[in-house]
């Protein structure tokens, strides 16, 4: 099982800028893919970017151009920068990897969360 650790988030003025990062860490596992989701009160989680190994992106339409993932494939790790942060992006942010393990098995996993809150 391969565990994510989650930094980043908190509370910042509309405009601003926060940077979050994940890593993943186990064992005997390769990594296809990881990501940040993120989910609202009383709205479903949803997909906010992801960028595959080999560095293919992908980001929701309300946060293209504001937000940047980015990975080390070497530490296991990504980033999202986000800029221009507007009071719709409060949510909780949740990391997320896909990756195979020793037995060539599709697996994922969650990271804890970790709060984001942009105020007007």
């Amino acid at each position: 099982q391969v565990q994510l650790v989650e930094s980043g988030g908190g509370l910042v003025q509309a405009g601003g800028s926060l940077r979050l990062s994940c890593a993943a860490s186990g064992s005997n596992f390769n990594i296809d893919a990881m990501g940040y989701y993120r989910q609202a009160p009383g709205k479903q989680r949803e997909l906010v970017a992801a960028i595959t190994w080999g560095g293919r992106t992908n980001y929701a339409g309300s946060v293209k151009d504001r937000f940047t993932i980015s990975r080390d494939n070497a530490k296991n790790t990504i980033n999202l920068q986000m800029d221009n942060l507007k009071p719709e992006d409060t949510a909780v942010y949740y990391c997320n990897v896909l990756y195979s393990d020793y037995e060539g098995y599709d697996l994922a996993s969650w990271g804890q969360g970790t709060q984001v809150t942009v105020s007007s």
